[in-house]
């Protein structure tokens, strides 16, 4: 019995922290399952050059030993799945994607080309695409008392909700006094920069070149047009649609339609642009 547990180890590329081997434990192998769990552990089924990391059987990446990743798990050549990382069921890892030390993915994600995912956690049915960067250190600087700029700590974590959906090149930063946060069933086009600390709701909408400072709270249902600009520690309330290009300079407390430079409701915007528009035509008639 336990020859053939060995075997079966040597077939699937073991890792002693996969799930599928802890079923074994409940049938009650007793010795058979102990020998199974302490020399399965030491097989180099897929030599990769390094001790410490393997080479999954399903695609060709490569993986730490002590990573938890489900049998049904994609890793194709050229990915990494680093220490103590959990990867869920049927996840899908592309060439060159770098999944970190302690990062968790959640089931059915499929994750790009190129993309970088540290210090964080990816919900179910999630979609990364290709260069996307998670959970670096988010830009906190200060100045010590010889005017010189340091580092402040970023020690917290970047954590995205189920179904959620992030466009290439975009960049979302760890926390460092709370996690950065997406809610459940988010969008966020290409290019977004969201800071640390920002806490995003549930089905929001985030187009492209949208730049969200440090700390910002957006409530559930906000829609953000192309180049939205929020300025750090503003809060915007639910069901708020941002037009194109505006700029949230302070906190928005009411529902509705917004625009402009800076963002004021969407009717006093439009009646600015009007404004605008006839007292140039009146210094500017000879243009118009």
């Amino acid at each position: 019995m336990a020859s053939a547990l060995r075997r079966l180890a040597a077939a699937f590329c073991y890792s002693p922290h996969l799930q599928f081997v802890r079923s074994f434990s409940l049938l009650r192998f007793g010795n058979s399952y102990r020998s199974f769990v302490s020399s399965a552990s030491s097989e180099d089924c897929a030599p990769t050059g390094h001790p410490e990391f393997r080479k999954w059987k399903n695609g060709g990446g490569i993986f730490h030993k002590s990573a938890c990743i489900d049998s049904t798990v994609f890793i194709e050549f050229g990915a990494v799945v680093h220490s103590k990382s959990v990867v869920g069921e049927h996840v899908c890892i592309a060439s060159g994607a770098v999944v970190g030390p302690s990062v968790t993915v959640g089931l059915s994600t499929k994750i790009g080309y190129n993309v970088s995912l540290s210090n964080c956690s990816i919900g179910d049915s999630c979609i990364i695409h290709s260069g996307v960067c998670i959970g670096q250190d988010g830009f906190g600087f200060m100045v010590d008392e010889h005017g010189n700029m340091l580092k402040r700590p970023q020690m917290l974590n970047a954590r995205i909700g189920n179904h959620v959906e992030i466009g290439a090149n975009t960049c979302i930063d760890r926390g460092s006094w709370r996690d950065t946060v997406v809610g459940d069933h988010s969008k966020i086009d290409n290019l977004v920069q969201i800071g640390h600390n920002v806490v995003i709701g549930n089905n929001c909408i985030v187009c492209g070149q949208v730049g969200i400072a440090g700390s910002v709270t957006i409530g559930d249902y906000v829609t953000m047009g192309g180049r939205v600009a929020v300025r750090d520690h503003v809060s915007i309330i639910s069901k708020v649609r941002l037009a194109g290009m505006s700029c949230v300079m302070k906190d928005i407390t009411e529902p509705g339609d917004y625009g402009g430079f800076p963002a004021v409701p969407a009717r006093e915007w439009r009646r600015q642009v009007t404004n605008y528009s006839r007292t140039s035509k009146q210094r500017n008639p000879e243009n118009h």
